[in-house]
C-alpha cells in the first residue's frame, strides 16, 4: 500500500529536511547532532511524520534505521519537494537579491591554510548572503562527512590525502608513485594505474560532493568557482 499525501500542509520543510538526513546516515545520533536537535526531539518528528501518513518510516533497531517501503517513497518525495524550493528561491532570486542560505564545507588543515582563502573570498564577493560553516579536521573524514550529509562539499589537500579520496571512488588523482607504493595494502588495492593521463593537468586539491547535491544553487555556485 503506497502512502498518501493529503495530509503533506501538515508537514513542513524542517521535517523533511530532517527526515531525508536520518534517511542517508541511518542513525538517530549523528543526525541529531549535525541537524542541531536532540534526539528525543528527531524521535518527535520523525512519529509526527510516521502519524501523518500512517504508516512506519524506518525500521529500528538499538544503534541504526532502515527505511519501510513506505520510507523509500517519502524519500523521493522530499528529495522532489526541497529540490523544486531550491529551484523557486533561485529562480526568483534571478530578479533581485543573491543567493542566500547556510554552505557547510568540511575542510582539511592543510587545504585550509593553502587552497581555501582566496576560494572563500571570491565565493563571499560574489554571494554576500551565503552563510558558510567551515569545519577542519583530518582529511581521512572528508568523504564520510559528505556521504552523511554533516557536509555538503569535502576539501582535503596533499597526495596522501588526495589518493585516500580515490580509493574511497572519488574520481582520479595525480600524485607520486612512491605515494601510492607508501600507502596502507587497503588504499593500493583500491586504486589502479591510467594508461593515459596526458589531458589531465596537475592538481593539488582534492574536492568531494554527492553527485546530486550539485542541483543545489548554493552548492553548484561554489563548485563552479573551484579551480578547474
Amino acid at each position: 500500500m503506497q502512502p498518501t499525501y493529503r495530509e503533506c500542509d501538515d508537514m513542513d520543510l524542517r521535517d523533511l529536511k530532517l527526515f531525508l538526513h536520518l534517511a542517508d546516515s541511518h542513525h538517530f545520533g549523528r543526525t541529531a547532532k549535525a541537524m542541531h536537535v536532540s534526539p528525543s526531539t528527531l524521535s518527535r518528528q520523525i512519529q509526527r511524520l510516521e502519524a501523518i501518513l500512517g504508516q512506519p518510516l524506518f525500521l529500528r533497531d538499538n544503534r541504526t534505521v532502515k527505511l519501510t517501503d513506505a520510507g523509500e517513497q517519502l524519500k523521493q518525495f522530499a528529495q522532489q519537494t526541497l529540490l523544486q524550493y531550491q529551484q523557486l528561491k533561485h529562480a526568483l532570486g534571478q530578479h533581485g537579491s543573491s543567493l542566500s542560505g547556510e554552505l557547510r564545507l568540511f575542510c582539511s588543515v592543510t587545504a585550509a591554510y593553502s587552497h581555501l582563502p582566496p576560494i572563500l573570498d571570491h565565493f563571499r564577493a560574489q554571494h554576500p548572503l551565503v552563510e558558510i560553516k567551515l569545519t577542519t579536521g583530518d582529511a581521512a573524514d572528508a568523504v564520510d562527512k559528505v556521504q552523511s550529509s554533516e557536509a555538503d562539499l569535502g576539501i582535503v589537500g596533499g597526495h596522501e590525502a588526495i589518493v585516500s579520496m580515490v580509493a574511497l571512488g572519488c574520481g582520479i588523482a595525480l600524485i607520486p608513485s612512491v605515494v601510492v607504493d607508501n600507502s596502507p595494502e587497503p588504499v593500493r588495492q583500491r586504486i589502479s594505474p591510467l594508461e593515459n593521463v596526458s589531458m589531465v593537468a596537475p592538481f593539488e586539491l582534492g574536492v568531494c560532493v554527492q553527485k546530486k547535491r550539485l542541483s543545489d544553487p548554493l552548492i553548484n555556485a561554489f563548485w563552479r568557482l573551484l579551480p578547474p
